[in-house]
């Protein structure tokens, strides 16, 4: 029995594991690749293969196998809090977010998806007590680390990481539009943040933010993407991060006194204009020794009449060492 054109192409990328447009051309040989590439297309549109990589460079693989529909009642609030809060992202990049994405990531765990969503719900409820108005107070954490805070106020948007569930839907966000440095992925945050960024502009009267420089090297820089999206109605401050000869990530250091030097010798705000009150703006927040040396130079320089106010899209719970992937 001869086989249809789509049989070929699914036998060959399963047995290769994946193949490119024009690997699947050279094989099927009879047909021309805009004839390929409409199958292609109608398999990727049917969920039969998926895709990564960027044009040039596209490869296709099979779709990963449906799972079986989860038997149990879950309730409708928790349903729509997993809706809402929960992300996965596959080994392979995919995003998939709410209750599609926590059975998937449940049936690898070997997971009954019911039961377990009751657990994540505790889970939450654990760490939302630490929430006010959907806003964490990273204040005493910091109080308790440094001699001297500068700082008025320290609100992280939600924390890094949970137990046993990993990454947040926001954590998760972060580390991945930073590592893979995907605009889209920065976008999506931005949507996910705004409102609320405004809403403290707004009830702290800011007059003045500083968006706090990054310290890794990369193409696109994530601080960067996030100003020029976010596009905040108040004045920025002038912020340098120093180049040394070695450049040396914070993240990378695990003693605070280090994070603290690192701080304080590389990053300069070198603006002149008073204000009122100024927010601080940054990705992560572990220890707080950058936000804090910030808070200290805009005091040293007399630049805020008031308040200080520091805004992190993600915190650490206890320690900093799980920020230092971001």
């Amino acid at each position: 029995m001869n086989k249809t054109t789509t049989q070929k192409i699914t036998d060959y990328i399963s047995k290769k594991g994946q193949a490119s447009g024009k690997e699947l051309t050279e094989f099927l040989a009879s047909i021309s690749s805009r004839a390929v590439r409409k199958q292609l297309k109608k398999l990727f549109d049917k969920k039969i293969l998926q895709k990564i990589g960027k044009p040039p460079k596209v490869f296709y693989m099979l779709s990963e196998k449906k799972h079986p529909i989860v038997t149990g009642q879950i309730n409708p609030k928790l349903l729509e809090i997993i809706n809402k809060r929960y992300l996965y992202i596959s080994p392979t990049g995919q995003q998939l977010e709410g209750w599609n994405g926590f059975v998937i990531w449940c049936t690898k765990t070997k997971q009954n998806p019911v039961k377990t969503a009751q657990e994540y719900m505790k889970t939450l409820n654990k760490y939302d007590r630490y929430k006010k108005h959907n806003l964490i107070d990273g204040l005493p954490k910091i109080n308790r680390t440094f001699k001297k805070v500068f700082l008025d106020k320290l609100h992280y948007l939600d924390f890094y990481s949970i137990e046993r569930f990993g990454k947040t839907k926001l954590g998760q966000m972060l580390l991945y539009a930073k590592q893979s440095q995907n605009k889209h992925l920065i976008g999506k945050i931005v949507n996910e943040i705004k409102s609320v960024v405004i809403k403290i502009i707004s009830n702290n009267r800011i007059d003045g933010v500083l968006f706090v420089p990054p310290t890794v090297k990369r193409e696109i820089q994530f601080m960067k993407i996030l100003e020029d999206m976010l596009r905040l109605p108040v004045r920025k401050l002038s912020v340098s991060k120093i180049k040394t000869e070695i450049i040396i990530p914070q993240k990378t250091l695990s003693k605070l006194e280090d994070r603290i030097e690192n701080a304080q010798k590389t990053i300069i705000v070198e603006d002149a204009y008073k204000y009122k009150n100024i927010l601080l703006i940054d990705d992560a927040v572990g220890s707080g020794a950058t936000m804090n040396e910030i808070a200290r130079q805009i005091r040293n320089r007399k630049l805020s009449k008031e308040k200080i106010v520091g805004l992190a899209i993600t915190g650490s719970f206890k320690g900093f060492d799980v920020i230092s992937e971001v």
